[in-house]
């Protein structure tokens, strides 16, 4: 083998079977026999679904990985991965693409860390959202002289700028008071919104996101958010102001993660740019309105970043595999940060599962909630905290709460009906979130490459 640079090392010892691939661009065509291919190589821990078209038709596909496909296990924490957002910028695309290929073969080479990975996490992998806009980029090639050839999807339109603006009514809500999570939609958010960006808002709406990255290029860098400035408005686009959340920390953390786990990102210098530790805040960079992770954050219970992995947005063919290789141990670390803060499931008094119930932190301004089937999950770093759980018709009920650094903390909510006030109870539906659920795991582990197929819901 011939000498790699040092970075490459640890990369190398995350399996002892790594399959040869071979390393190329893949038109819509190619990429849909790809997926399934890894689908009917694995098909008892994949599941391979569209959550929606394209302006052109072409379907959005997603590959889930899981111990059982279509099915959401209460306490299990569902992620994803989002590339090709900018049809030009391509080599997320093709990173997922080996990263679905990488899972199914450690998978069936019994990798314990994979195995345990896809045991306890439910991950949902859409290599492209905006395919009619990667057509027009591949057309042109490495070559192409146009930067933003193929950028916009099939109607011209930045899908990155075309989110509904969230942004506005927190700052707002923060100033004068309001809520600080799950922010409502405007009425008429459909009929504002195109095809790809409206099939994304109803899937991270149907499933109980925790975290998510969105894959770009044209830099090298984890960007965090908000990407939006308070001052966007006033300044404009182009002056830069540091606009953190309230888990600024957090997310600082989790492009940290990235970015340290990754060949050369931490580095800081690439492509002209320098970014200390190889993240930054995405409004200290240049403000963003109606972007996609500020949504996330506002809108869903997901912790979202955004990843620009290369300085070419289309990356010639012979560099895709030192770039698998550079990004491969940071794609699983990521994934594996879900497993962090707290969870647990909220129940009333007599043991039902409670949907909605809001979960606080004190000194964070920024709460989660219970999804379908009264579970939830609260990333949060190491440290004590003050945890708040509360329901309509319901007594609000606080813990103090360890949380260390290896796993998450296991936190369940018996809340007592309210004896003051009567209101309506949200009680998990038999179905949702992407399948049927599941009870509550035991202490009893299953093995997920010896286990009966259960097949999607």
């Amino acid at each position: 083998m011939p000498d790699l640079p040092s970075a490459f090392l640890p990369l190398l010892l995350l399996s002892k079977f790594v399959t040869p691939v071979t390393f190329r661009h893949h038109r819509y065509d190619d990429l849909v026999r790809t997926l399934y291919k890894v689908h009917n190589q694995c098909p008892d821990i994949t599941r391979l679904y569209n959550i929606g078209r394209s302006v052109k038709g072409r379907y959005l596909y997603v590959l889930e990985f899981s111990d059982y496909p279509g099915i959401h296990e209460p306490l299990e924490p569902e992620v994803k991965y989002v590339g090709n957002m900018h049809g030009n910028e391509v080599l997320g695309r093709e990173l997922l693409l080996q990263l679905s290929e990488f899972l199914c073969e450690e998978f069936r080479n019994r990798n314990q860390r994979i195995l345990r990975l896809i045991q306890d996490t439910r991950i949902h992998i859409l290599p492209s959202m905006n395919p009619d806009g990667y057509e027009v980029a591949a057309a042109q090639g490495p070559n192409m002289s146009g930067y933003l050839v193929g950028r916009n999807n099939a109607n011209g339109v930045d899908l990155n700028r075309n989110f509904p603006d969230l942004n506005t009514y927190f700052y707002y809500n923060s100033k004068y008071g309001g809520p600080n999570h799950h922010l409502p939609l405007p009425d008429n958010w459909k009929s504002q919104v195109e095809p790809e960006t409206r099939a994304v808002i109803q899937w991270i709406r149907s499933l109980n996101f925790v975290l998510s990255a969105n894959m770009h290029g044209g830099a090298v860098v984890a960007n965090y958010p908000y990407d939006k400035s308070l001052e966007h408005r006033f300044r404009g686009p182009h002056r830069t102001s540091n606009s953190p959340t309230p888990d600024d920390e957090l997310f600082q953390t989790l492009a940290k993660v990235y970015s340290y786990a990754h060949g050369w990102m931490h580095q800081g210098w690439n492509c002209g740019d320098y970014f200390p530790d190889g993240i930054t805040n995405g409004a200290s960079w240049y403000s963003l309105s109606k972007g996609m992770q500020d949504f996330n954050y506002l809108h869903t219970n997901c912790f979202e970043i955004t990843l620009e992995l290369s300085c070419d947005k289309f990356p010639r063919q012979e560099e895709l595999q030192r770039e698998w290789l550079g990004n491969r141990e940071a794609l699983i670390q990521f994934l594996e940060q879900v497993h962090q803060g707290i969870k647990g499931m909220v129940l009333d008094e007599n043991s039902n599962n409670l949907t909605g119930a809001v979960i606080s932190v004190t000194g964070i301004n920024h709460d989660v909630t219970s999804g379908e089937h009264g579970d939830y999950f609260r990333l949060l770093l190491p440290g004590t905290y003050s945890v708040t759980a509360k329901a309509p018709g319901y007594d609000p009920k606080t813990v103090t709460v360890t949380v260390g650094p290896a796993g998450p903390t296991v936190v369940d909510f018996q809340l007592k009906r309210s004896s003051s006030q009567v209101y309506p109870v949200q009680r998990a539906p038999s179905r949702g979130q992407g399948g049927r659920a599941k009870q509550p795991r035991t202490s009893r582990k299953k093995d997920p490459a010896t286990k009966r197929h259960r097949g999607p819901a």
